[in-house]
Protein backbone atom coordinates (compact mmCIF):
# COMPACT_ATOMS: atom_id res chain seq x y z
CA UNK A 1 0.00 0.00 0.00
CA UNK A 2 1.58 3.46 -1.06
CA UNK A 3 1.79 6.36 1.43
CA UNK A 4 -1.07 8.38 -0.34
CA UNK A 5 -3.37 5.44 0.77
CA UNK A 6 -2.05 4.91 4.03
CA UNK A 7 -2.25 8.50 5.55
CA UNK A 8 -1.24 9.18 9.75
CA UNK A 9 -4.74 9.26 10.53
CA UNK A 10 -4.97 6.03 9.16
CA UNK A 11 -2.07 4.89 10.61
CA UNK A 12 -3.36 5.78 13.96
CA UNK A 13 -7.13 4.39 13.32
CA UNK A 14 -5.42 1.17 12.93
CA UNK A 15 -3.04 1.54 15.89
CA UNK A 16 -6.20 2.15 18.41
CA UNK A 17 -8.34 -0.70 17.18
CA UNK A 18 -5.50 -2.96 17.12
CA UNK A 19 -4.59 -1.87 20.44
CA UNK A 20 -8.50 -2.20 21.91
CA UNK A 21 -8.55 -5.59 20.48
CA UNK A 22 -5.13 -6.62 21.86
CA UNK A 23 -6.37 -5.43 25.09
CA UNK A 24 -9.77 -7.90 25.18
CA UNK A 25 -7.84 -10.84 24.19
CA UNK A 26 -4.95 -10.61 26.56
CA UNK A 27 -6.59 -9.44 29.34
CA UNK A 28 -6.13 -11.79 31.70
CA UNK A 29 -2.16 -11.76 31.16
CA UNK A 30 -1.98 -7.93 30.79
CA UNK A 31 -3.97 -6.38 33.65
CA UNK A 32 -1.78 -6.19 36.67
CA UNK A 33 -4.79 -6.67 39.38
CA UNK A 34 -8.12 -9.13 39.67
CA UNK A 35 -11.04 -6.32 38.16
CA UNK A 36 -13.35 -7.67 40.81
CA UNK A 37 -10.62 -7.43 43.94
CA UNK A 38 -11.58 -5.32 46.74
CA UNK A 39 -9.60 -3.31 48.64
CA UNK A 40 -11.28 -0.41 51.00
CA UNK A 41 -7.78 0.12 52.22
CA UNK A 42 -6.87 2.20 49.40
CA UNK A 43 -9.87 2.91 48.03
CA UNK A 44 -9.87 6.25 45.62
CA UNK A 45 -6.34 6.22 45.54
CA UNK A 46 -4.56 8.60 43.01
CA UNK A 47 -2.32 7.71 39.71
CA UNK A 48 0.77 5.99 41.21
CA UNK A 49 3.64 3.77 40.83
CA UNK A 50 1.37 0.94 42.04
CA UNK A 51 -1.96 1.65 40.54
CA UNK A 52 -1.30 3.72 37.25
CA UNK A 53 -5.05 4.70 36.75
CA UNK A 54 -5.57 5.05 40.66
CA UNK A 55 -8.47 3.17 42.08
CA UNK A 56 -12.27 3.63 42.55
CA UNK A 57 -14.50 3.58 45.65
CA UNK A 58 -13.55 0.15 46.48
CA UNK A 59 -10.14 0.00 46.08
CA UNK A 60 -10.63 -1.50 42.61
CA UNK A 61 -7.75 -0.88 40.33
CA UNK A 62 -9.03 1.34 37.40
CA UNK A 63 -6.56 -0.20 35.10
CA UNK A 64 -6.87 -3.56 35.47
CA UNK A 65 -11.06 -3.08 35.18
CA UNK A 66 -10.24 -0.81 31.93
CA UNK A 67 -8.59 -3.50 30.18
CA UNK A 68 -11.31 -6.37 31.22
CA UNK A 69 -13.87 -3.91 30.30
CA UNK A 70 -12.98 -4.09 26.72
CA UNK A 71 -14.49 -7.35 26.23
CA UNK A 72 -17.69 -7.15 26.37
CA UNK A 73 -17.56 -3.57 24.59
CA UNK A 74 -15.80 -5.61 21.63
CA UNK A 75 -17.84 -8.18 21.49
CA UNK A 76 -20.90 -6.42 21.09
CA UNK A 77 -19.62 -3.98 18.59
CA UNK A 78 -17.69 -6.82 16.70
CA UNK A 79 -20.74 -9.94 16.94
CA UNK A 80 -23.51 -6.94 16.33
CA UNK A 81 -22.34 -6.18 13.20
CA UNK A 82 -21.87 -9.99 12.13
CA UNK A 83 -25.55 -10.28 12.76
CA UNK A 84 -26.42 -7.06 11.16
CA UNK A 85 -24.18 -7.80 8.13
CA UNK A 86 -26.16 -11.18 7.64
CA UNK A 87 -29.31 -9.91 7.92
CA UNK A 88 -28.74 -6.49 6.23
CA UNK A 89 -26.89 -8.03 3.15
CA UNK A 90 -29.35 -10.81 2.70
CA UNK A 91 -32.19 -8.59 2.98
CA UNK A 92 -30.52 -5.26 0.65
CA UNK A 93 -29.92 -7.72 -1.57
CA UNK A 94 -33.09 -9.56 -2.74
CA UNK A 95 -34.46 -6.21 -2.63
CA UNK A 96 -32.35 -4.85 -4.63
CA UNK A 97 -32.66 -7.75 -7.42
CA UNK A 98 -35.81 -8.93 -6.80
CA UNK A 99 -37.86 -5.93 -6.99
CA UNK A 100 -41.97 -5.46 -6.65
CA UNK A 101 -43.82 -6.21 -3.47
CA UNK A 102 -41.04 -8.19 -1.92
CA UNK A 103 -38.65 -4.68 -2.38
CA UNK A 104 -41.45 -2.57 -0.87
CA UNK A 105 -42.58 -4.67 2.25
CA UNK A 106 -39.01 -5.04 3.04
CA UNK A 107 -37.88 -1.39 2.27
CA UNK A 108 -40.98 0.32 4.31
CA UNK A 109 -40.03 -2.37 7.15
CA UNK A 110 -36.78 -1.08 7.32
CA UNK A 111 -37.27 2.30 6.99
CA UNK A 112 -39.97 2.24 9.88
CA UNK A 113 -37.60 0.67 11.92
CA UNK A 114 -34.76 2.92 11.04
CA UNK A 115 -37.08 6.30 11.93
CA UNK A 116 -36.35 5.35 15.68
CA UNK A 117 -32.69 5.97 17.05
CA UNK A 118 -30.86 2.48 17.46
CA UNK A 119 -30.17 3.86 21.76
CA UNK A 120 -33.88 4.22 22.59
CA UNK A 121 -34.70 1.27 20.78
CA UNK A 122 -32.47 -0.80 22.64
CA UNK A 123 -32.98 0.66 26.13
CA UNK A 124 -36.78 -0.07 25.72
CA UNK A 125 -36.30 -3.37 24.67
CA UNK A 126 -33.77 -4.15 27.38
CA UNK A 127 -36.14 -2.15 30.00
CA UNK A 128 -39.16 -4.74 28.98
CA UNK A 129 -37.20 -7.63 29.00
CA UNK A 130 -34.98 -6.88 32.13
CA UNK A 131 -31.46 -7.21 32.91
CA UNK A 132 -30.98 -11.04 33.60
CA UNK A 133 -30.77 -13.95 32.02
CA UNK A 134 -33.56 -14.71 29.49
CA UNK A 135 -35.25 -18.00 29.37
CA UNK A 136 -35.51 -19.35 24.98
CA UNK A 137 -36.89 -22.68 24.82
CA UNK A 138 -34.68 -24.73 27.65
CA UNK A 139 -32.14 -22.69 27.23
CA UNK A 140 -31.14 -19.29 29.16
CA UNK A 141 -29.58 -15.83 27.08
CA UNK A 142 -27.37 -14.04 29.52
CA UNK A 143 -27.97 -10.21 29.39
CA UNK A 144 -24.56 -9.56 27.18
CA UNK A 145 -25.94 -12.02 24.34
CA UNK A 146 -29.25 -10.67 24.88
CA UNK A 147 -27.43 -7.19 23.47
CA UNK A 148 -25.66 -8.22 20.78
CA UNK A 149 -28.66 -9.92 19.74
CA UNK A 150 -30.62 -6.82 19.96
CA UNK A 151 -27.83 -4.65 18.56
CA UNK A 152 -27.51 -6.85 15.90
CA UNK A 153 -30.78 -6.81 14.75
CA UNK A 154 -30.89 -2.55 14.76
CA UNK A 155 -27.95 -2.54 12.50
CA UNK A 156 -30.04 -4.52 9.58
CA UNK A 157 -31.75 -1.54 8.53
CA UNK A 158 -28.61 0.56 8.04
CA UNK A 159 -26.74 -2.35 6.18
CA UNK A 160 -29.85 -3.47 4.14
CA UNK A 161 -30.36 0.52 2.75
CA UNK A 162 -26.98 0.76 1.66
CA UNK A 163 -26.98 -3.18 -0.04
CA UNK A 164 -29.91 -2.44 -1.21
CA UNK A 165 -28.72 0.87 -3.19
CA UNK A 166 -25.91 -0.82 -4.19
CA UNK A 167 -27.64 -4.32 -5.46
CA UNK A 168 -30.56 -1.55 -7.21
CA UNK A 169 -27.70 -0.10 -9.47
CA UNK A 170 -25.67 -3.42 -10.32
CA UNK A 171 -29.00 -5.35 -11.11
CA UNK A 172 -29.85 -2.96 -13.73
CA UNK A 173 -26.33 -3.35 -15.47
CA UNK A 174 -25.93 -5.39 -18.67
CA UNK A 175 -23.78 -8.17 -17.16
CA UNK A 176 -27.04 -9.02 -14.91
CA UNK A 177 -29.26 -9.03 -17.93
CA UNK A 178 -26.69 -11.28 -19.73
CA UNK A 179 -26.75 -13.76 -16.90
CA UNK A 180 -30.70 -13.56 -16.55
CA UNK A 181 -30.67 -14.51 -20.49
CA UNK A 182 -27.94 -17.90 -19.53
CA UNK A 183 -30.33 -19.04 -17.22
CA UNK A 184 -28.90 -18.25 -14.10
CA UNK A 185 -30.75 -18.56 -10.93
CA UNK A 186 -31.64 -15.49 -9.05
CA UNK A 187 -29.81 -16.75 -6.25
CA UNK A 188 -26.87 -17.08 -8.30
CA UNK A 189 -27.11 -13.69 -9.73
CA UNK A 190 -27.88 -11.98 -5.81
CA UNK A 191 -24.77 -13.18 -4.12
CA UNK A 192 -22.44 -14.29 -7.10
CA UNK A 193 -22.77 -11.15 -9.39
CA UNK A 194 -24.19 -8.59 -7.61
CA UNK A 195 -23.33 -8.50 -3.60
CA UNK A 196 -19.36 -8.39 -4.55
CA UNK A 197 -19.54 -5.56 -6.81
CA UNK A 198 -21.74 -3.27 -3.83
CA UNK A 199 -20.03 -4.88 -0.88
CA UNK A 200 -17.26 -2.23 -0.23
CA UNK A 201 -19.47 0.79 0.88
CA UNK A 202 -21.17 -1.90 3.39
CA UNK A 203 -17.76 -2.91 4.84
CA UNK A 204 -16.94 0.64 5.13
CA UNK A 205 -20.09 1.25 7.30
CA UNK A 206 -20.04 -1.91 9.09
CA UNK A 207 -16.86 -0.57 10.53
CA UNK A 208 -18.16 2.34 11.66
CA UNK A 209 -20.47 0.44 13.41
CA UNK A 210 -18.40 -1.34 15.60
CA UNK A 211 -18.04 1.71 16.75
CA UNK A 212 -21.68 2.88 17.45
CA UNK A 213 -21.86 -0.79 19.48
CA UNK A 214 -19.08 0.20 21.66
CA UNK A 215 -21.15 3.48 22.34
CA UNK A 216 -24.35 1.68 22.72
CA UNK A 217 -22.88 -1.14 25.29
CA UNK A 218 -21.47 1.43 26.74
CA UNK A 219 -24.27 3.62 27.14
CA UNK A 220 -26.62 0.37 28.33
CA UNK A 221 -24.30 -0.53 31.32
CA UNK A 222 -24.15 3.17 32.30
CA UNK A 223 -28.03 3.27 32.90
CA UNK A 224 -27.11 -0.31 34.43
CA UNK A 225 -28.98 -2.31 31.71
CA UNK A 226 -26.00 -3.31 30.11
CA UNK A 227 -22.93 -5.82 31.75
CA UNK A 228 -24.23 -6.81 35.36
CA UNK A 229 -22.15 -5.06 38.87
CA UNK A 230 -19.29 -5.91 39.29
CA UNK A 231 -18.28 -7.11 36.44
CA UNK A 232 -16.29 -4.61 34.64
CA UNK A 233 -17.45 -2.43 31.67
CA UNK A 234 -16.47 0.92 30.64
CA UNK A 235 -20.20 2.23 30.74
CA UNK A 236 -20.51 0.96 34.36
CA UNK A 237 -17.34 2.26 35.43
CA UNK A 238 -18.28 5.90 34.15
CA UNK A 239 -22.09 5.40 36.20
CA UNK A 240 -20.13 4.67 39.45
CA UNK A 241 -17.56 7.36 38.88
CA UNK A 242 -20.44 10.47 38.48
CA UNK A 243 -20.58 11.08 41.74
CA UNK A 244 -16.89 12.08 42.10
CA UNK A 245 -17.03 14.97 39.12
CA UNK A 246 -16.83 17.91 41.50
CA UNK A 247 -14.99 15.90 44.26
CA UNK A 248 -11.68 15.81 42.94
CA UNK A 249 -11.09 12.33 41.48
CA UNK A 250 -10.92 12.89 38.24
CA UNK A 251 -8.86 9.50 37.19
CA UNK A 252 -12.15 7.87 38.15
CA UNK A 253 -14.08 8.96 34.90
CA UNK A 254 -11.06 10.54 32.38
CA UNK A 255 -9.97 6.65 31.84
CA UNK A 256 -12.79 5.35 30.92
CA UNK A 257 -13.99 7.75 29.07
CA UNK A 258 -10.86 8.45 27.28
CA UNK A 259 -11.04 4.34 27.06
CA UNK A 260 -14.22 4.92 24.86
CA UNK A 261 -13.35 7.72 22.71
CA UNK A 262 -10.30 6.36 21.37
CA UNK A 263 -12.02 3.14 20.77
CA UNK A 264 -14.12 4.55 18.55
CA UNK A 265 -12.15 6.93 17.35
CA UNK A 266 -9.97 4.07 16.32
CA UNK A 267 -12.95 2.41 14.09
CA UNK A 268 -14.27 6.08 12.40
CA UNK A 269 -11.07 6.46 11.29
CA UNK A 270 -10.37 2.79 10.03
CA UNK A 271 -14.08 3.03 8.38
CA UNK A 272 -12.50 6.75 6.75
CA UNK A 273 -9.51 4.87 5.62
CA UNK A 274 -11.77 1.90 4.41
CA UNK A 275 -13.78 4.22 2.47
CA UNK A 276 -10.72 5.84 0.27
CA UNK A 277 -9.44 2.65 -0.24
CA UNK A 278 -12.36 0.50 -1.34
CA UNK A 279 -13.68 3.95 -3.71
CA UNK A 280 -12.22 3.47 -6.89
CA UNK A 281 -12.03 7.23 -7.97
CA UNK A 282 -10.18 8.19 -4.98
CA UNK A 283 -6.80 8.92 -5.02
CA UNK A 284 -5.60 6.16 -2.84
CA UNK A 285 -7.18 3.13 -4.19
CA UNK A 286 -5.92 4.63 -7.55
CA UNK A 287 -2.03 4.68 -6.56
CA UNK A 288 -3.06 1.01 -5.27
CA UNK A 289 -3.79 0.03 -8.83
CA UNK A 290 -0.80 2.33 -10.02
Amino acid sequence: MSGAGWRLESRIGLALVLAAAATALLAPWIAPYDPLAVDLSRKLAPPSALHWMGTDQTGRDILSRIIWGARPSLTVGLLAVAIGLTGGIALGVSAGVARGFWEQAAMRTVDGLAAIPMLIWAIAVVGIVGVGPVPVGPWLLPNESKIILLVGILYIPPLARVTYGGALVEGQADYVRARRMQGASRLSIMFGDVLPNCLSPVIVQATLLIGVGIVVEASLSFVGLGVEPPNPSWGGMLADARKYIFSGEWWTYVFPGLAISLSVIGFNLLGDALRELLDPRSAASLSMVA
